[in-house]
């Protein structure tokens, strides 16, 4: 049998096999002395028989080459026999059927094909026609290789689909389709609205972000800060409300610059939320309270901007004319020596902006025993009870402070300034405002419109709102600074210890009074295990390794800068510098558990010093100069120096006592009292 690659293979034409003419009879001649190569023979379709066939007998074997693979990269077989007679494909179809009918040992019954279906069992198959005979006589020409191996193909076409399949199922088929594209369609519908709701929320947050009037307040470096370290994490706002009486404000109802030129701050609030977000504690103060105003820059309220005057500090004067003197920034040193709270946001309102908020989401209700009656308002509510108030009548409800029937001047308007908060903040959590679009936005567009801030934006609103989400309205508390009578010039008189007391408490996270905080859910965590001894040497570290909080406890002025500036020298790390609560005659060395080594370096700078073990403080170790300090900061030991630790003292947080008469509205009171 003859190969593409026997040396006695000829050259093959310039078409392809397949492109040869089958069928005519001088291209057979033509071929008749070339060695056959047979095209592969494809494995028929797998096909199911109408019924199972007799076992065959076995077949003499025949002959075949191995397949080879042409040039062609295609398998190829070769017939064991020689040149035929050449014969059409109808007639080699038939003479080979005849040929295996005659001969027992090679006869097998295979199915006919019908193009449609399968036949079936017992019908005669439908037999195919001879075609016309050839030209040439049989014997003269050689059987063509491409029929040598050719058979009737015996594939039976597959029934598409199932035929036993009834009307039910196959509509409960369709459902399913309908129901999974319908759900492909679904989330792809979530997928778009969740995007372009997070598109319209970002732009919202943008467009909203450049209606901010922002004005320089604050002074979170100053010295007056008690316990930085212990207000790590808290957040505190001051919260103004001013009385101008230009422009919307006067519009308003407010007055007339004929009345009072200028702004005053006419509310003064400051709220403390801690760390962990458990509650909110507002205190407010009075307008006329007396304080020590400091060396404050002029403030033009028309403009909204500093001028280049400088006033200088004086004794006695009023809390809200130090604002109408310094404007905001004068104010917020005022408060944060006086509370030693670290103020880190300021947010300043007119009456126009306070008139506007309330108006934008329905008006606020409220509850009196009385009637209002002011004597220079003049009749704010006729009636008492449950009432609705709306912007104009809200603004005079918190104004007024000539009321006959409390008695208290100051202290009454206070009292409802609070209850009327306490039910604005209900109002604004409640479902009709976070579930109105309509009245959230005007609300947050109202309050963006008419306030000027300072480290307010709306993204960290937002984040801050999320974080009091679970805070309940009775763990919201509102306090009043405690007075003492007045002055000759009617100036409310702090009680100055009181005051301290109050923001020791605040500052320390303690039970305030009338505060309702939800109880803290049982852990499963396991009981912590003791805490190892302390030990008793130390080993002197690098100082640069040491985070200091300078605290002033001396009562000298200056002192914990001019310490700070020093230790700064020597390579250690200044954290913040401050005031301590309260006065020491000793120098004091803070630290938390497992920073003996750092805190022991430290006070080798202090020598007479006392270590004083206390928690809270983390990684900043602090020193809390004392009346008796010599002002001298000496060189710290040299690294790896032994130090002793023996006798350091366990020291014991401070009880604050809160003033038993303190004025108290919690938030979560509804009653009308």
């Amino acid at each position: 049998m003859g190969d593409d690659h026997s040396a006695d293979s000829p050259t093959p034409e310039s078409r392809a096999p397949w492109e040869r003419p089958l069928a005519d009879p001088s291209y057979r001649e033509a071929q008749s002395g070339r060695p056959r190569r047979l095209p592969p023979r494809q494995p028929p379709p797998e096909r199911r028989p109408p019924e199972p066939p007799a076992a065959p007998e076995h077949r003499a074997p025949v002959e075949r080459t191995e397949p080879s693979r042409h040039d062609s990269g295609r398998i190829g077989r070769r017939a064991a026999g020689g040149p035929t007679e050449a014969l059409s494909v109808a007639d080699l179809v038939k003479k080979v059927a005849e040929d295996d009918a005659s001969d027992p040992e090679k006869t097998e019954t295979i199915p006919p094909i019908d193009e449609r279906q399968p036949p079936p069992p017992g019908v005669p198959p439908r037999k195919t026609p001879p075609a016309a005979p050839p030209s040439e006589p049989p014997q003269s020409t050689p059987e063509p290789e491409w029929v040598a191996d050719s058979a009737e193909t015996t594939a039976v076409p597959q029934v598409v689909g199932n035929p036993g399949t009834t009307r039910l199922a196959l509509n409960k088929t369709r459902k399913r389709k309908r129901l999974r594209a319908a759900g492909r369609a679904v989330v792809a519908l979530v997928a778009v609205v969740a995007l372009a709701g997070t598109g319209i929320v970002w732009g919202y947050l943008r467009s909203t972000e450049g209606k901010f009037d922002q004005i320089a307040a604050l002074d979170t470096e100053s010295t007056d800060i008690v316990d930085a370290v212990g207000q790590t994490g808290d957040e505190t706002y001051l919260i103004v409300g001013t009385d101008t009486r230009a422009g919307a404000s006067g519009e308003v109802g407010a007055g007339t610059i004929d009345d009072a030129e200028g702004s005053r701050a006419d509310t003064v609030m400051l709220v403390n939320i801690p760390a962990d977000r458990s509650r909110v504690v507002a205190v407010s103060f009075p307008r006329d309270l007396d304080v020590e105003r400091p060396v404050c820059q002029g403030w033009d309220n028309d403009s909204g901007s500093y001028t280049g005057e400088t006033f200088p500090a004086a004794d006695g004067d009023k809390l809200n004319a130090t604002y109408a003197l310094g404007g905001p920034k004068c104010l917020v040193k005022v408060i944060q020596k006086m509370s030693g709270l670290k103020i880190g946001h300021f947010v300043g309102m007119d009456f126009a902006g306070f008139e506007s908020m309330v108006n934008e989401i329905g008006g606020v209700k409220v509850c009196t025993t009385q009637p209002l009656e002011d004597d220079v308002l003049g009749t704010v509510l006729p009636q008492a009870g449950t009432q609705m108030l709306d912007g104009k009548t809200a603004l005079n409800f918190v104004r007024a402070r000539h009321v006959e029937a409390e008695g208290n001047g100051d202290y009454g308007r206070i009292n409802r300034q609070q209850r009327f908060l306490s039910a604005l903040l209900r109002g604004a959590l409640s479902s009709q405002v976070l579930l109105n679009p309509g009245k959230l936005n005007g609300f947050i567009n109202a309050f963006t419109r008419d306030t000027f801030v300072e480290n307010i934006d709306t993204k960290s609103l937002v984040t801050l709102g999320r974080s009091l989400q679970n805070v309940d309205a009775g763990a919201v508390t509102f306090l009043t600074v405690p007075t003492a009578g007045t002055t000759e010039w009617g100036n409310e008189i702090p009680r100055t210890d009181d005051i301290k007391a109050i923001f020791r408490a605040i500052i320390d996270d303690e039970a305030l009074p009338g505060e309702k905080r939800a109880e803290p859910l049982p852990s499963n965590a396991p009981e912590p295990q003791a805490a190892p001894p302390a030990p008793e040497t130390v080993q002197a570290v690098d100082p640069s390794s040491v985070t200091v909080q300078v605290s002033n406890a001396s009562g000298e002025s200056g002192l914990a800068a001019t310490v700070a500036d020093n230790l700064a020298a020597e390579g250690f790390q200044i954290y913040n510098v401050g005031n301590y609560t309260g006065t020491s005659s000793e120098t004091v060395i803070r630290f938390s558990p497992g920073h003996e080594a750092e805190a022991a370096t430290l006070a080798s700078s202090f020598p007479g010093a006392v270590l004083e073990a206390t928690t809270g403080l983390g990684t900043v170790v602090e020193v809390a100069l004392g009346a008796s300090f010599s002002g001298t900061v000496q060189t710290p030991s040299p690294i790896d120096t032994p130090l002793n630790v023996s006798d350091v003292r366990i020291g014991q947080p401070e009880d604050a006592e809160i003033p038993a008469d303190l004025a108290v509205v919690n938030a979560g009171d509804t009653s009308c009292d």
